[in-house]
């Protein structure tokens, strides 16, 4: 497919520490298309940042290891480039916005010097230029050209991660993943940012990956969606098959657990029970221990994604029954 940028296949990442093995992503597939916007949704722990991670090349080994997969980027592995090549990919053509803008930023250099750093390591111009582009880039998060001078500690923590969307965007690359870009921000700037998200979307066709536990933002920025658990794809499709035709009890317990204002409720009703132990997942399907709906069949047989319209892919043993039946 010549509009595919991203696509990855039998992905599994696992973590060991001691004797134990910690099976953060297993087996997962997925495609991105340019221009393309995925939403990558589920709790603390399903696997979410370790897939960003990888797709950048940069689980840390040890104590991780990608033990399985490909991940290809305009057609070629990202796990197969050398030192050389991932340099010049990560922030040129992929760049990523990490969680934590606490400790993202170096310390000991100004904000803008840090943005200015990026721009003349890829687009090779003079300091100025480089220096007039960073003010800019502040200026389009929502801070003053002013304080280029500037050191992080001098910022607060939603400002912090407002000069780290500057340092992921001044190069405007091909694939920009966002961990979680908004959780530092109030209301009011977390606008802000989503519509500059969805602008250089537009502008320069940029594909993005969105990981995030917010649903609504998801609605709000994404057309692709893929729900997480335990390491593990269990449902994806368009905006609207799974906002509209959820199918999934993972993701019906998502969306149930969460308010609705056309709906008066007393309670809501939140997943019961925890994420699995990833050293210790059960034996068939990951969810169900947990799930309302469970079978003999889903504690010992783990489900494959079913495809049940186009596009729409769901992993339960109870929509593999109905696919059979049909």
């Amino acid at each position: 497919m010549d509009d595919l940028i991203l696509s990855i296949r039998d992905l599994s990442v696992h973590y060991v520490k001691d004797r134990s093995i910690v099976k953060a992503v297993n087996s997962l597939s997925f495609d991105l298309k340019t221009g393309e916007t995925l939403g990558l949704v589920g709790e603390t722990g399903a696997g979410k940042t370790t897939t960003a991670l990888s797709i950048m090349n940069l689980v840390p080994n040890p104590p991780g290891k990608i033990v399985s997969g490909e991940i290809l980027f305009e057609g070629k592995d990202v796990l197969k480039r050398s030192k050389a090549e991932l340099r010049k990919m990560r922030g040129r053509e992929v760049s990523m916005i990490f969680q934590d803008p606490m400790t993202s930023l170096n310390p000991v250099m100004t904000v803008g010097d840090q943005i200015a750093e990026v721009i003349r390591l890829h687009d090779r111009v003079s300091r100025a230029e480089a220096a007039v582009r960073a003010q800019k880039m502040l200026e389009m998060v929502g801070i003053s050209g002013e304080r280029y001078g500037d050191y992080p500690h001098q910022f607060s923590g939603g400002m912090k991660q407002r000069v780290v969307i500057a340092i992921a965007l001044a190069c405007s690359p091909r694939l920009l993943i966002a961990d979680e870009p908004t959780t530092a921000l109030d209301v009011t700037i977390q606008a802000q940012v989503l519509e500059l998200m969805i602008n250089l979307r537009k502008q320069f066709n940029t594909s993005m990956i969105l990981i995030t536990h917010d649903l609504g933002v998801v609605a709000q920025v994404c057309n692709k969606v893929a729900i997480m658990y335990a390491g593990e794809i269990v449902e994806y499709g368009d905006l609207s098959d799974i906002y509209e035709h959820a199918l999934h009890p993972y993701t019906v317990g998502l969306f149930g657990s969460i308010p609705d204002l056309d709906e008066e409720t007393d309670r809501l009703h939140p997943i019961a029970g925890l994420m699995p132990d990833p050293t210790n997942l059960p034996e068939g399907c990951s969810f169900s221990p947990r799930c309302p709906h469970c079978t003999e069949a889903c504690r010992h047989r783990k489900p494959d994604l079913t495809e049940v319209t186009p596009g729409h892919q769901v992993r339960c043993v109870l929509v593999e029954k109905t696919e059979e039946v049909r």
